[in-house]
């Protein structure tokens, strides 16, 4: 095992995590494993944390907060800590996301990154083969916590049809991830509406992209490639962007008539299907 003294603090948010967290534990005077028995994990997993081996989950910062009494200190830092887990050609997009205050994705194969659920997650980003699968699902449903401020950005989310008949993760992960979907349509934040088959060609068969508007910053268009990520606030190319995006709404299901497709494809095709509730009213 890594001998802890060596962590720099100063090296990375994981690194200064480790140190902060042994150094509250040897405070506390409690050894790993009964800080561990405290919080309901091993001592283990608090010794990988404190070494900078593992990437902690927000749910093991409230408990440590708890536990320590550190009014908040870990369950603040480990948002910094998730964020750094992302790829670094992605974090400045992270950073933008998280400032938003309106966004407008079209998807042509897979759910949105901030509707997907865990495990939808977990199976996408496994087909990169990272290193730390688990640090890369939890910096995902880090970036979710957006849709749940108080007043979060109005998103608008477009996805082909293809991306609700893929099986991503097995029938089971599927349910639950249609779901999910079929969730959000119920609030007053969020839009989905699905590019049906029968749309045919199409303004977007380049590709997936997503604008985002700010309060004081200019649009932005985000999109990907195979390797990295691209934004740009072009003025031309967010004009072309926008219009593009108004022709995919135009060829879009309704709101309505895309939860019902939703929740159609749910039984037909994996089995299951709840009861739809009335959508808010925005």
């Amino acid at each position: 095992m890594a001998n802890i003294h060596t962590l720099d603090p100063s090296a990375s948010p994981l690194d200064y995590y480790g140190w902060e967290l042994r150094r509250q534990r040897e405070a506390h005077g409690l050894k790993q494993g009964q800080l561990g028995d405290i919080i309901f994990c091993t001592g283990s997993l608090i010794g990988q944390i404190e070494t900078a081996k593992k990437v902690p989950t927000r749910d093991f910062s409230e408990r440590v907060d708890a536990a320590l009494g550190t009014d908040g200190v870990f369950s603040r830092l480990v948002g910094l800590v998730l964020r750094s887990q992302l790829p670094t050609w992605f974090q400045p997009y992270a950073d933008m996301e998280a400032r938003a205050t309106y966004i407008s994705t079209y998807q042509a194969q897979l759910v949105y990154g901030l509707l997907q659920t865990e495990e939808y997650a977990r199976a996408v980003l496994a087909t990169g083969m990272p290193d730390d699968l688990e640090g890369l699902v939890a910096a995902r449903m880090e970036r979710q916590r957006i849709l749940e401020r108080e007043q979060p950005p109005l998103t608008v989310a477009i996805l082909d049809e293809a991306a609700l008949y893929r099986p991503i993760g097995g029938p089971e992960v599927m349910r639950n991830q249609l779901a999910r979907l079929l969730d959000r349509t119920n609030r007053r934040w969020t839009e989905i509406q699905v590019l049906p088959f029968a749309a045919g060609e199409h303004a977007s068969l380049d590709g997936s992209f997503t604008l985002m508007r700010f309060d004081k910053d200019p649009d932005i268009i985000y999109t990907e490639d195979l390797i990295s990520g691209h934004m740009t606030a072009c003025p031309d190319t967010i004009r072309e962007a926008a219009l593009r995006y108004a022709r995919l709404q135009a060829a879009a299901l309704s709101v309505e008539a895309s939860a019902a497709l939703i929740a159609r494809v749910m039984e037909e095709r994996y089995g299951n299907q709840p009861r739809l509730e009335e959508r808010a009213v925005a």
